[in-house]
C-alpha cells in the first residue's frame, strides 16, 4: 500500500511541478522553455528521493543498530553541516547562473562558478560514496534500493553543472567573437583573454582562495579543518568508510505473534507451529500476510520499510505487552482485520506468486 502510495505520489509530483514552475518562471524569465523547467522539477524530485534515501540510512557508525529497522548513514556526525555548506552553495550557484547568467555583475558570475566547480568535486565525491554500500557485515543482502535512491540527485547535480559550464564556456567564445576594438592592441588584449582568461579561468584561479574562505567560516562554528574529508570517512559500509560499527542487535518480534498465541482458536485461528529467530510461535494467516507484506517493503522500498518498522518495534513491543488476556488478542485481532485485507489486496497486486510468498512465512 505505502509502495503504493508512494509511486501515485511521485506521478502526481512529477505532472504538476513542471506546470506550476514553468507558470511562476515564466513571470521573471520569458525565455524559459518548457524543457528547462521539466529538468529543474526532476531535480526538485531526486532531492526528494535523496532525503527518502537518507531517511532510512541515519544511524551514526558507533550506534548499534538492528539491520531490519535501520541503517548507517554515509554522512558522519557532526560534520556533516560542512556538506550542507557546499551543497547549498552549489545549488544557489546553480539557480543563479541558470536564472540570470551573463546578467550577474562580474564579480557574482565568478564567484557563483566556483560554486559550481566546487560542487562538481563534492557531488562526484558523494556520488562514489553512495556509490558502494556493503552491508555483508550487517547480515542482509549487499542490494539496497534505499541506497540506490541516493545516487539519482548527485548524478543529476553533475549532468546540471557540467552542461551549464558548456554552455557558458560557449557564451564567452561567442562574446569573444563578437567583441572588437578599433586599437589593434587592444583587439589584441581582448583575443588574449577570452582565450585565456575568460570568466571560467577566473573561477578555477579563484577555487582555492573561496575554499580557504570557507574552511574558516566553518572553522568559526565548530567544524574541523578536514570536516570535509571526515564527512565521508567517519562511517561505516559505504565506499570511504574507515569505521568499524558494533554488533548488530537482536530483531524485535511481532507483536501479531502474541495475537496469535492467545487469541481464541475460533477467532484467530491458528494454522500451524512456526519459528521466528529460532524460536517456536503459535502463526495464524493474518501473521503471514502482515509478515509477507513487510518482506513486500523491504524488497522494493526498505528504506520506507526501516522508518515503519522502526516505529512499529516502538509502540508494537508495548502493545504487545498489554495483550494479555484472551479477549484482547480476539479485539486486537479484529481490529487489524481491514489491514490484513489490505495488505493482501498489495500482495496480490505487486507479487506473481502472493500465495507462495505468504505460505512460506514462518517455515
Amino acid at each position: 500500500m505505502f509502495f503504493l502510495l508512494l509511486i501515485i505520489f511521485l506521478l502526481m509530483m512529477i505532472v504538476a511541478l513542471p506546470i506550476i514552475f514553468y507558470k511562476i518562471i515564466k513571470i521573471h524569465r520569458p525565455q524559459t522553455d518548457i524543457i528547462e523547467v521539466l529538468i529543474f522539477s526532476i531535480f526538485i524530485l531526486s532531492l526528494i528521493l535523496f532525503a527518502l534515501g537518507i531517511l532510512g540510512h541515519s544511524a551514526e557508525y558507533n550506534v548499534a543498530i538492528d539491520p531490519v529497522d535501520e541503517c548507517y548513514t554515509p554522512f558522519g556526525g557532526k560534520h556533516v553541516y560542512s556538506l550542507l555548506v557546499y551543497f547549498v552553495y552549489f545549488n544557489l550557484s546553480v539557480f543563479a547562473l541558470w536564472f540570470w547568467g551573463r546578467k550577474l555583475a562580474p564579480l557574482l558570475l565568478v564567484v557563483f562558478l566556483v560554486g559550481l566547480f566546487l560542487g562538481v568535486i563534492v557531488n562526484c565525491l558523494v556520488l562514489v560514496q553512495v556509490g558502494g554500500h556493503n552491508t555483508l557485515s550487517l547480515g542482509v543482502n549487499n542490494s539496497c534500493f534505499g541506497g540506490r535512491l541516493l545516487l539519482i540527485m548527485p548524478l543529476l547535480a553533475l549532468v546540471i553543472a557540467v552542461s551549464q559550464i558548456v554552455e557558458m564556456i560557449r557564451t564567452e567564445m561567442d562574446l569573444s567573437t563578437t567583441r572588437h576594438f578599433k586599437n589593434q592592441f587592444l583587439e589584441r588584449c581582448n583575443l588574449y583573454m577570452s582565450q585565456r582568461f575568460d570568466v571560467t579561468v577566473w573561477a578555477v584561479i579563484l577555487m582555492l582562495p573561496v575554499f580557504i574562505v570557507v574552511t574558516l567560516i566553518l572553522l568559526l562554528f565548530g567544524q574541523d579543518v578536514n570536516s570535509l574529508v571526515k564527512v565521508f570517512t567517519d562511517t561505516t559500509t559505504w565506499t570511504f568508510s574507515q569505521k568499524i560499527h558494533p554488533p548488530i542487535l537482536d530483531h524485535s518480534g511481532h507483536y501479531l505473534c502474541t495475537v496469535a498465541a492467545k487469541g481464541n482458536p475460533k477467532i484467530v485461528k491458528p494454522i500451524r507451529l512456526g519459528t521466528r529467530h529460532g524460536n517456536t510461535i503459535i502463526v495464524n494467516r493474518q501473521l503471514q500476510i502482515a509478515n509477507a507484506f513487510e518482506e513486500l517493503l523491504s524488497d522494493y522500498v526498505p528504506a520506507i520499510h526501516r522508518f515503519i518498522r522502526r516505529n512499529y518495534d516502538r509502540y508494537g513491543y508495548n502493545l504487545s505487552l498489554r495483550i494479555n488476556s484472551q479477549l484482547g488478542s480476539n479485539i486486537t485481532y479484529v481490529a487489524m482485520k481491514p489491514l490484513e485485507w489490505i495488505f493482501l489486496v498489495c500482495l496480490y497486486l505487486f507479487c506473481q506468486k502472493p500465495e507462495q510468498k505468504i505460505q512460506k512465512q514462518y517455515t
